[in-house]
């Protein structure tokens, strides 16, 4: 369930039906006669089965649910393609970046009054508030609504921990601890670092050591990740850049341009201590069984707990041929398919809250209790940070990263440059804006 972008599927060639490719805008008002409703995701084989399945249980004798055959491949392009040609399923999954951007466009249905108003539990106070917070765009608008959460924190190989004498994190635990743990596991067992990172939670990006900043107290790096007005590197925030600096200097973490496309498999080999990632790991870990005891836990603190937060959803296009119809079927996915398809894959909990429970049962059955407490933290934490811009000039400020804020982390520019890396992110805002 982690995903960076929106993705989608086959463009229209006798696939999809009438509803989705029409090409009509028909204002999404109520049509005669029975509705079919398509739904399209990113998942994989075996849990587009498992929604199949939960999908048939859906009971309406005017609404028909089809899910819609996605085949691996260039999600993006085939994204745009079908954005172009105005043949967009009812219902298809999407990241919060793509969210933020159609919505903007007025290419989505906005749902903040229906989720407002909505039936029974399914209103808005319902669902984890960070992340339908981050769901609004700059104007209140909500084209869609979040349906998984990704949650983040530290893999660590206990065995490890334990053969070297280093307590095993748990939440509470402090920055210096874990660089001190990180020194310590170094070189150790054939692992070349204590501590590395995953591809979305590196620290070579300036999100992670916002989580720093606002735990000491200080300012996050950014004010906003879906509207910014500046970015900031205060005192808290350089404070600890320097401290990962010195980590990365000293050898016991992973340099910026490390290879993280194999650390899981380095996790799972025990030859990696430590390692920054997500929730969505422990349905993996579940199935290829590492050869290590492993736990997760919360990222370390300074004064307080703060944690990266991050969600993914489900939007629809403004020409859905009847949006109530598509409204309930995305009330049932976020209410019941969940319920179906979490306790056989429990990859990450639902933004729904009261349909979290399967998840958490899920791992608790498999023995996962640190994943368990510690997604629990991370849900409740009152000081959390995005994981990334949402804009669509996120890659510039990614371009921008690579060039001054990566060789600052190297050690090849000084910290005292790290104003002038935000100098020119401030510029970018600005130029944006």
């Amino acid at each position: 369930m982690k995903r960076t972008f929106l993705v989608t599927t086959l463009a229209c060639a006798g696939l999809l039906t009438a509803t989705a490719c029409s090409g009509s805008d028909s204002g999404g008002g109520p049509s005669d006669g029975p509705v079919t409703v398509t739904v399209m995701t990113w998942e994989s084989a075996q849990t587009n089965a498992a929604i199949k399945k939960a999908l048939a249980d859906f009971k309406d004798d005017n609404i028909t649910v089809q899910l819609l055959d996605t085949p691996a491949g260039n999600f993006g392009d085939k994204l745009a393609s079908l954005t172009q040609a105005k043949k967009l399923p009812d219902l298809f999954w999407c990241g919060n970046d793509t969210e933020q951007q159609y919505t903007s466009q007025g290419l989505l249905v906005d749902w903040t009054d229906k989720i407002k108003d909505g039936d029974g539990d399914f209103k808005a106070d319902q669902f984890v508030p960070s992340a339908m917070e981050n769901w609004k765009t700059a104007d209140g608008q909500m084209g869609g609504l979040p349906s998984l959460m990704n949650t983040y924190g530290v893999w660590y190989n206990a065995d490890a921990f334990t053969a070297a004498g280093v307590p095993v994190p748990k939440a509470g635990w402090t920055w210096d601890e874990m660089y001190a743990a990180a020194a310590k596991l170094a070189g150790k067992n054939g692992a070349k670092y204590g501590l590395v990172a995953d591809q979305l939670t590196s620290p070579d990006g300036p999100f992670t050591m916002s989580m720093y900043s606002v735990s000491a107290g200080g300012a996050p790096f950014t004010d906003n990740v879906n509207h910014p007005t500046k970015a900031e590197a205060d005192a808290k925030y350089t404070e600890g850049v320097q401290k990962l600096v010195d980590a990365i200097k000293s050898g016991s973490v992973s340099p910026p341009g490390y290879d993280a496309a194999n650390v899981q498999s380095l996790f799972s080999a025990g030859k990696v201590p430590m390692m920054f990632g997500g929730q969505w790991l422990a349905a993996g870990f579940q199935t290829d069984k590492p050869k290590v005891k492993y736990g997760f836990a919360p990222f370390p603190q300074v004064d307080a707990p703060a944690t990266l937060y991050d969600s993914v959803g489900i939007c629809t296009p403004q020409y859905t041929k009847n949006q109530d119809a598509t409204f309930k079927v995305l009330e049932y996915i976020n209410t019941k398919v969940w319920d179906a398809v979490l306790p056989a894959s429990p990859v990450a909990p639902p933004a729904y809250t009261p349909a979290q429970t399967s998840y958490f049962d899920a791992l608790t059955k498999a023995e996962q209790s640190t994943v368990v407490d510690t997604v629990k933290a991370d849900l409740a934490a009152e000081k959390t940070v995005g994981v990334r811009f949402t804009t669509q000039w996120a890659q510039q400020v990614g371009d921008l990263t690579t060039a001054n804020y990566q060789p600052i982390l190297s050690g090849k520019k000084p910290v005292s440059e790290l104003p002038a890396y935000i100098d020119k992110i401030n510029g970018l805002i600005k130029s944006a804006g």
